[in-house]
C-alpha cells in the first residue's frame, strides 16, 4: 500500500505536538517535512517546540519556518492555553535539531511543484503559510490531493461566540484556501470538543512507558490544567492530532459535505466558518465538515501511535 504523502504545516502547541507524534511513524503516512507558522506562541516560540518535539521523539523529518505574521490582521497568540513558551509543561534535552535554510512557503510550493503525486496538506495552526504559497504559485492547486485542517466551527467558537482561534488567527488566508477549489475536509470544535483527555486517559497512555508515552502524559498535565482554568473541562479537547487520526482512518469520523465560506467582512463574526448545515443557500458544498467522531477509536489511535515508538 502506497504511504500518503502529507505536508503538516502547525503552530506547536501541546495538541500540534501530539499531531506530530501520532504522524511521525504511522505506516500509512510519508510525513514529508514540517512547516511552521505563529499561532499559539510566536513563531520564535513554535519554530523552537517543533524541534523539540521532533528530537524528542528522534523522528526523521525537517522542520521549515514560516510566517511570523497574519496576512493582514494583528497577530494573536494563545498564551492562556499553551502557556509563555507555547508548550509549557515537558522540560527537553538541550537543543541541536536546526531549522531547514529554506522558509516554509517557498518549500512548501517547490515540493507540491516537483511531486510526481499529489500531496494532502494538513493545516493545524492559521493558515497563513498555505494561504501565502497558493497566492504565490497557483499552479500548485493541481499538486494538492486534499487540505485538512483542524478549525473552524459550524456551532460556537472559542475565541468568541463565533470564531475558533485557528480561523480567526488569520481569516483572510483561511478566505484564500475555501475558495481555492480544493477538497477540504474541516475538522472542527464541533468534534474536537468530543475527545477529551480526562485523568483516566492521561493515566491509559502513561501505562505505554516509553518516550513518546512520556511526551504525551508532560504534555496533557499542562494543556488539561490551563482547559480547566479557562473552559472548565475535567480534561482538555485533543484538537489537532483528529487530522492526522482521520487521515490514518476516515472512519475515525463522520463528515458531510456543506457550503462553507469565511467571514472576512463582519465586526461581530469576523472569522467565522459559515457552513450551510441545512443547504438553505442551494449552493454546491466547498467543504466536508466532521459532524461526529468515535471517541473510542480515536484514544485506541493515539495508544497505537505511541507504542510505534517502542
Amino acid at each position: 500500500m502506497d504511504k500518503k504523502k502529507i505536508i503538516l504545516d502547525c503552530d506547536p502547541g501541546h495538541d500540534d505536538a501530539v499531531a506530530i507524534l501520532l504522524a511521525g511513524k504511522n505506516p500509512k503516512l510519508d510525513l514529508l517535512g514540517i512547516t511552521v507558522v505563529a499561532g499559539n506562541q510566536t513563531l520564535e516560540n513554535t519554530q523552537r517546540n517543533a524541534l523539540n518535539i521532533v528530537q524528542c521523539l528522534g523522528l526523521d523529518v525537517s522542520v521549515y519556518a514560516g510566517c511570523r505574521q497574519p496576512m493582514i490582521r494583528k497577530k494573536m497568540t494563545a498564551g492562556d492555553i499553551h502557556g509563555e513558551s507555547g508548550l509549557d509543561g515537558p522540560v527537553f534535552e538541550p537543543l541541536t535539531r536546526t531549522l531547514e535554510p529554506e522558509h516554509a512557503v517557498s518549500y512548501i510550493v517547490k515540493t507540491l511543484i516537483e511531486s510526481d503525486t499529489p500531496i494532502t496538506m494538513v493545516t493545524t495552526g492559521p493558515m497563513t503559510n498555505l494561504g501565502m504559497a497558493i497566492r504565490m504559485e497557483p499552479r500548485i492547486l493541481d499538486k494538492i490531493e486534499r487540505i485538512v485542517l483542524m478549525g473552524g466551527a459550524y456551532t460556537n467558537g472559542n475565541v468568541t461566540p463565533a470564531a475558533e482561534f485557528n480561523i480567526i488567527a488569520d481569516a483572510d488566508a483561511a478566505y484564500v484556501c475555501f475558495t481555492s477549489g480544493l477538497p477540504i475536509t474541516m475538522v472542527g470544535l464541533d468534534v474536537t470538543r468530543k475527545a477529551l483527555c480526562y485523568p483516566e486517559i492521561v493515566e491509559r497512555m502513561d501505562k505505554v512507558g516509553n518516550k513518546a508515552s512520556k511526551l504525551f502524559v508532560d504534555l496533557m498535565k499542562h494543556f488539561c490544567k490551563s482547559q480547566k482554568e479557562v473552559f472548565g473541562w475535567e480534561g482538555g479537547p485533543l484538537h489537532d492530532p483528529i487530522t492526522i487520526a482521520y487521515l490514518i482512518d476516515p472512519d475515525v469520523l463522520t463528515t458531510k459535505p456543506m457550503y462553507t465560506e469565511i467571514d472576512i467582512r463582519s465586526t461581530q463574526s469576523y472569522g467565522r466558518t459559515n457552513c450551510d448545515y441545512f443547504g438553505y443557500l442551494k449552493k454546491e458544498p466547498t467543504a466536508d465538515v466532521a459532524i461526529d467522531i468515535d471517541v473510542e477509536k480515536f484514544w485506541n489511535m493515539i495508544e497505537e501511535g505511541l507504542h510505534l515508538y517502542d
